[in-house]
Parts: structure tokens; C-alpha cells; sequence
């Protein structure tokens, strides 16, 4: 089943931001907290953009996720107004941080040109339970239903499943520098 996010909802999504963190693989052992990655890839748009998040559930739970954020932009502006800077304190940039402390820390921005035809952005994690049932195709059109113009995606360039199911809903590579960047206008 595909329904709305609930706040009862955010430690599951969590659990799988981190269970699917590694290139569509489990990252808990990367990472000390077990909590970092959701802070980073989940946590603001449950806060920012609640009614662009979506579950699927099944009979053990909830076992995947996609959402979104219609103005990439916008979201990034309060990211760094009223999420980063609270994160920042809590995971100081010292030593030799990990990735996802030095995101937090240096969040990438979109760019300028990316979002002209492609102002939304979208995640979307499966366990593998979940997966090759139709839950991922259903979360990701839920999500589009919502969205106008145009959205994108990034996608690690070894993630070879995950390029191929974004395809298949028709998304099409913009960008192949660091991450593959695809696109997809509504």
C-alpha cells in the first residue's frame, strides 16, 4: 500500500535512508550514528515538505519511501536557515569527517541552469523486500502527481538498478560529471 507520510513514520524513513545508503546497499556500518543519514537525506523534507513524502507499507512495515521538494532552490535557502545550522553544532566539522558531516557542513547547490527546467528534486528508497513489487514506480508517480514542469534526481554512476528504474519511468541523463544527474519534465 502507498499512502502519506505520518510523523510516527520518520524512524522507519530513517532506518531505510540508512539500510539503502550505500549506493542502494546498507550503510549502518559507516556511519557511528545511526541517525546522521536521515538528519542529512530525509529529516527536511518531512519538516519542510510533508505533503510531498510518501510511504509504502507492507505487511512488516514500512518498506520504502520517495519525496520531494518542488522548489529546489527554496528548499536549499531554508536548509540553510532553519536545518544546517542546529546539525552543524551537533556534528562539528573536526578531525576527518565523513561525508555526510562534511554535507551538512557544505551542502551542495543546485544549479541555476539544472532548475530552470528542472526545479524539483526527489529521493526515493526501497528495502529490498519491497523491491520488483511495483512500490517503487507507484511511490515515484505519486510524487510527480504533485509536481509541475520539471524534476531531477541523482544517482550514483555504479547504482546500474537504480539508473535503470529511474529510466524506466522516463527520466532521461542531463549531467554525467560527479553524479549522474537525471531529468524528467511534467
Amino acid at each position: 500500500m502507498i499512502r502519506a507520510y505520518r510523523l510516527p513514520d520518520l524512524d522507519a524513513l530513517y532506518d531505510i535512508c540508512l539500510d539503502t545508503g550505500d549506493g542502494g546497499l546498507g550503510a549502518r556500518h559507516l556511519f557511528e550514528d545511526p541517525k546522521l543519514m536521515g538528519h542529512a537525506f530525509v529529516g527536511p523534507y518531512a519538516a519542510f515538505e510533508p505533503d510531498l513524502v510518501f510511504v509504502a507499507e507492507d505487511d512488516e512495515g514500512i518498506a520504502g519511501y520517495a519525496l520531494a521538494t518542488a522548489d529546489t532552490e527554496a528548499f536549499e535557502d531554508r536548509c540553510d536557515r532553519d536545518w544546517w545550522p542546529d546539525l552543524r553544532v551537533r556534528y562539528p566539522l573536526t578531525g576527518d569527517p565523513n561525508r555526510i558531516v562534511r554535507h551538512i557542513h557544505h551542502p551542495p547547490r543546485v544549479d541555476p541552469f539544472l532548475v530552470r527546467d528542472y526545479p524539483a528534486h526527489l529521493h526515493a528508497n526501497l528495502l529490498p523486500r519491497a523491491k520488483g513489487k511495483g512500490f517503487g514506480g507507484t511511490l515515484v508517480r505519486t510524487v510527480l502527481e504533485r509536481l509541475e514542469k520539471g524534476v531531477h534526481i541523482h544517482v550514483r554512476h555504479h547504482n546500474t538498478h537504480a539508473i535503470g528504474f529511474w529510466e524506466h519511468l522516463g527520466f532521461r541523463v542531463i549531467d554525467s560529471a560527479d553524479k549522474l544527474v537525471m531529468g524528467l519534465r511534467l
